[in-house]
């Protein structure tokens, strides 16, 4: 695909649209929007620009399409996949500015929002009212609503409350052409021909930009029980995990972590935690609800599970504050883990009950292609983060020996049912691996979805594809 530059007269009309105090032209200004957090990639931008409503938007695509000008939509910048990366250069529209929660209607139990407000503020603007928005990565102190629904973003609490597919209702969206509709409809059903909504979740931004969000909210729980448990080994813990389910319990999270990575958060973070030297692997398990009564009760059946499956020790945390910094420990790993080593992230996602093997085969492809992994996450949905360590590897087997690793670790995870990515998306980095889950046929699919919105493929290129 031939794309064309921002020419003066080009960068005139934009300024017109949005002022040319929202324009951003010089290296200094595009340096922040020139990466995320995907590795050590930087791909500048020509132009930034920063609208403020819907229309202006419109008007920036209407005028891109026209030029065939690539256009890349940013939301806060804390991707894994490079989703936000603009590629080919050209435009990018940073939706910093749509930060409005407009409406939380406790009648209907939902929110309508803008795509620019940051995750942890919504959950908390919410919750002031007794409800609950669930779904809350560990980035959720600084992404932003939109990129989330982007990106199908999840968090911890996925196992219990489902997937952000069940909070998103309805999107206001502009498409590449500069039209502007509405996806669904602000209903809990939906039967009335295809289910565009759903569609532009984990689009990545190359279908349209979402600039209106309307979102499912519950009723808040107001009671808790955290518990972390010590396995001698990953695969006992792992196995841990689908005991749990398969006696009719369903925690809200049950997260994984290895003990280099817990080390790594208390030399990082300097936090003050007991880790016992038996102690090789850990589950946080969150149980919540209204009645104490029952959550003391489902805590000690699972307290018996994770005696039957190997487990040394459980802590209860007896405090908020306890239980604020165990979870700081499994929100900070991935920080940690990118302080400490040069690293590449991937977010493989399998049935749990495969969890045991998927690990075990992670660590026998570290050990054929000389790398070495951190492995942490959502285990009670089957979602792992793999971090794949640089260490001692040298820069050559780093460039293309690593690479092959990569294809087996892809090719294990689908081979057990799984997928390529849970939560983080597919991006720029991971686009060369769909062939080994998905055939032609699907690719050219999606493919031909991409071409149905935006036939001058100036949205987001180089992405997923």
């Amino acid at each position: 695909m031939h794309y064309n530059r921002i020419t003066a007269p080009l960068l005139n009309e934009i300024k017109n649209i949005v002022g040319a105090d929202q324009v951003l032209t010089t290296h200094e200004q595009l340096e922040k929007y020139a990466h995320d957090e995907t590795e050590d990639l930087h791909f500048y931008p020509e132009v930034v620009v920063k609208p403020i409503d819907t229309l202006q938007i419109s008007h920036l695509l209407k005028l891109c399409n026209t030029h065939t000008i690539p256009v890349t939509p940013r939301g806060g910048g804390t991707g894994l996949s490079g989703g936000a990366l603009p590629i080919h250069g050209g435009l990018l529209i940073s939706m910093e500015k749509f930060d409005k929660i407009l409406e939380i209607d406790e009648r209907n139990l939902q929110a309508t929002l803008q795509p620019g407000v940051i995750t942890e503020v919504f959950i908390n603007a919410v919750a002031e009212k007794g409800l609950l928005y669930p779904v809350d990565p560990s980035s959720k102190g600084s992404c932003l609503m939109g990129g989330n629904m982007a990106h199908g973003s999840g968090g911890p609490r996925v196992v219990k409350y489902g997937t952000i597919r069940e909070y998103a209702l309805n999107f206001e969206v502009v498409l590449p052409s500069g039209d502007i509709i509405w996806t669904g409809a602000n209903t809990l059903k939906y039967a009335s021909g295809y289910n565009l909504t759903q569609l532009f979740i984990g689009s990545e931004g190359t279908l349209g930009i979402i600039t209106k969000i309307v979102v499912k909210l519950i009723p808040k729980p107001m009671k808790d029980i955290l518990m972390l448990a010590s396995f001698s080994n990953n695969e006992q813990a792992c196995e841990a995990v689908s005991a749990i389910f398969s006696v009719g319990l369903t925690p809200s999270a049950v997260e994984f972590m290895e003990r280099k990575g817990v080390e790594w958060v208390i030399e990082h973070d300097r936090i003050s935690f007991d880790l016992k030297a038996e102690a090789e692997a850990f589950l946080l398990i969150e149980l919540d609800g209204t009645d104490m009564d029952v959550l003391l009760s489902e805590s000690e059946k699972i307290n018996k599970i994770l005696e039957i499956n190997g487990c040394s020790e459980v802590l209860f945390a007896d405090t908020a504050t306890q239980k604020e910094e165990l979870w700081r420990i499994r929100r900070t790993m991935a920080v940690s883990v990118k302080a400490n080593s040069i690293y590449k992230e991937e977010d493989t996602v399998v049935p749990r009950a495969e969890l045991p093997q998927l690990i075990r085969g992670i660590k026998e492809i570290g050990d054929q292609y000389g790398f070495q992994s951190i492995c942490y996450g959502h285990a009670g949905d089957g979602n792992l983060h793999v971090n794949i360590i640089k260490g001692t590897m040298s820069d050559s087997d780093w460039n293309t020996k690593l690479k092959d690793g990569i294809i087996k670790l892809f090719q294990l995870t689908v081979a057990l049912g799984g997928t390529l990515s849970g939560e983080h998306g597919i991006g720029f980095v991971q686009k060369e691996y769909m062939p080994i889950k998905y055939s032609n046929v699907h690719l050219e699919l999606m493919r031909g979805i991409k071409r149905t919105f935006d036939p001058n493929g100036i949205l987001n290129p180089e992405k997923i594809f």
